[in-house]
């Protein structure tokens, strides 16, 4: 039996998925979630094969909750973006269900997860690094601290550093580690509010209280809580035309 978890929070859009479900007796629905917490619960406690995950839900998002997963489970969208959005998915060869959506366009969805099921894992991984943030979640940074999840409104960000595999988000009270790398922050962060300033950090502008030279045309800003971050010849670059000087 392949376990299957449904993570929406429309209650009419989990019963519609659980009913096209009944014509796959090979498959069995082990839960329903109504947003990303109670979907990441579910995931983690009972291991599914297989997931629908609606986008936008209240607290954290469906692309928000997968990044939380160390194995995140093959996934099926269910979604009402439009039309633009959702070629991004397709260019990833993730499949999409566009709501309203019929039972013809479910067994295609189901059928081509079946054929991809060798390939879902590193599908997913480049939806994850390409696809697009909705304006919520440009305003935060989702962690996971053991069994804890931290939602870090991005004005508290002090600095990103480069950590191996991981980025560590720096706050004035704490450090936490983000399975990304710094150059989908670079990518994907305000660049007026944040500037690579050397290869291993990105840097909160309106935390930087001077910039004082170094040494071979580089420099060091000083922060207000007192870090002082290097700042390559490249990065000084990219602060002044974000300062203005």
């Amino acid at each position: 039996m392949i376990p299957v978890v449904v993570i929406d929070d429309e209650p009419l859009a989990r019963s519609l998925v659980i009913e096209y479900l009944q014509s796959y007796p090979g498959m069995q629905v082990v839960a329903e979630c109504a947003d990303g917490f109670e979907g990441l619960k579910a995931i983690q406690q009972l291991k599914p094969a297989l997931i629908f995950l609606d986008i936008q839900m209240p607290k954290i998002s469906g692309f928000e909750m997968l990044e939380l997963l160390e194995e995140p489970p093959a996934v099926i969208f269910t979604t009402a973006f439009d039309e633009y959005a959702i070629k991004a998915f397709e260019a990833n060869a993730v499949d999409y269900l566009l709501k309203p959506f019929g039972k013809d366009r479910f067994d295609r969805a189901i059928q081509k997860w079946q054929l991809q099921a060798g390939e879902q894992r590193a599908l997913q991984e480049m939806l994850l690094q390409q696809g697009g943030l909705s304006a919520q979640q440009h305003e935060r940074i989702v962690v996971k601290t053991g069994h804890q999840i931290r939602i870090i409104p991005l004005h508290e960000v002090v600095y990103l550093e480069a950590a191996d595999d991981y980025v560590k988000v720096h706050t004035a009270e704490a450090s936490y580690l983000k399975n990304k790398t710094m150059g989908w922050f670079e990518a994907n962060l305000n660049a007026q509010q944040f500037v690579r300033v050397h290869r291993s950090y990105l840097l909160g502008v309106k935390h930087i209280a001077r910039l004082d030279p170094y040494e071979k045309e580089s420099y060091v800003a000083t922060l207000r809580q007192g870090q002082r971050i290097p700042v390559s010849k490249a990065g000084y670059s990219r602060l002044k035309e974000v300062l203005g000087l």
